[in-house]
């Protein structure tokens, strides 16, 4: 195996990683800003009030994405198996 293999196969899991978590990390954010900016202005500073909108977006969209999230992680584990061999 040789450097470059390696930086691939790490560029292409990173690549997987950001491609898997980037909608989960965004939809956290961006209610985490929301909800920061509603306790900002109504000067309510409860912490649950962040925390269990940014947990059910979460679970949503793991409900809702999971299924393609599994097969993107299984498709690069598969590829990278096939590669094992011709290394």
């Amino acid at each position: 195996m040789t450097d470059i293999q390696v930086i691939e196969i790490l560029f292409d899991a990173f690549s997987v990683v950001t491609t898997v978590a980037g909608p989960l990390l965004a939809a956290a954010l961006f209610i985490g800003v929301g909800v920061s900016v509603v306790q900002t202005v109504t000067q309510v500073q409860e912490m649950t009030l962040s925390f269990v909108p940014k947990l059910a977006a979460t679970g949503a969209i793991l409900v809702f994405g999971g299924n393609w999230m599994i097969r993107e992680l299984v498709t690069w584990v598969t590829a990278l198996w096939t590669q094992i061999g011709s290394m």
